[in-house]
């Protein structure tokens, strides 16, 4: 293609997209005013809690989810040593910006990832729009949304939203689609409504599909903060920006030990509840 032709459609389509920024970034980002509320009032729950409150509620979640002792008596351990560490705040921004964002993403995820599985055309569509987000290099996200919205809290909760929802949309479709037909059909027999089989055969059935979606939309989001954390994210992603723009060895690799501590948590706490789920299934249906 005519270079000057090249420059001439790219600069049409950024002032196309300027001007569409200039006309609806305000609404935009009172669209999502509300998230950034609740997200603000959790990080602050998380900060002003006494730490050994959130390290009791922590440890009781990760041993009613996984029943593991090994799994507990890790999570303790880790979370002493990021408060020892020094690192116990930008931790806990980490920790309320991961659960915002996982929660964002399966409410919106859920409901693309059924769509999907109850239509072979919406599956068509959506796939290759699915295939496109998790090839995509992750600092190509930052682009359209920074000169949407700029810098800020909101342009990195829709980054990081949007760069960790694919697994939840493609692991729900293929967990219903995987539901075995004889069951459905025992479902129908029975004179169950569409609705009573989503939600009482299909969905139930599928949870351990599922948790693992919801397992690697964690690990996506907490992959995404780091990046994020160059248009205003906070937590243990900007240490490690810092660390990276001043070289500063040590700050880089415990705030880097750190985020992966948090990661291993998330992984083995969920994909243990997974199991227990898996297991649930097989003893119910003998």
């Amino acid at each position: 293609m005519d270079r000057g032709l090249l420059r001439e459609g790219t600069r049409a389509v950024d002032q196309a997209y300027k001007a569409f920024s200039r006309a609806w970034g305000d609404t935009i980002e009172a669209v999502f005013r509300p998230l950034l509320d609740f997200l603000l009032w959790f990080e602050s729950l998380l900060l002003t809690t006494p730490w050994w409150i959130v390290l009791l509620v922590a440890t009781a979640i990760v041993w009613f989810s996984s029943h593991s002792r090994k799994i507990t008596i890790g999570t303790v351990v880790a979370l002493l040593l990021i408060g020892l560490f020094g690192m116990w705040e930008d931790t806990m921004r980490t920790l309320s910006i991961i659960v915002v964002c996982t929660l964002l993403s399966i409410v919106i995820g859920l409901p693309i990832g059924i769509l999907m599985s109850r239509s072979d055309r919406v599956q068509a569509v959506v796939s290759p729009i699915l295939d496109v987000m998790q090839t995509m290099p992750s600092f190509v996200y930052l682009i359209p949304i920074v000169m949407l919205l700029g810098i800020g809290l909101i342009p990195g909760l829709l980054v990081v939203v949007i760069y960790a929802m694919p697994p939840i949309i493609r692991l729900t479709n293929l967990g219903i689609r995987l539901v075995d037909k004889e069951v459905l059909e025992a479902a129908d027999a029975f004179g169950a409504s569409n609705w009573q089989r989503l939600t009482g055969v299909q969905l139930p059935l599928s949870l351990p599909t599922i948790m693992a979606g919801i397992n690697q939309t964690i690990m996506m989001a907490l992959a995404m903060v780091v990046v994020a954390s160059l248009i205003g994210v906070r937590g243990l992603g900007q240490p490690v920006l810092q660390a990276i723009t001043n070289q500063y060895f040590a700050q880089g690799v415990m705030n880097g030990l750190a985020i992966v501590a948090i990661a291993i948590i998330f992984d083995r706490t969920s994909q243990a509840y997974g199991r227990r789920l898996q297991r649930h299934r097989e003893a119910s249906h003998g």
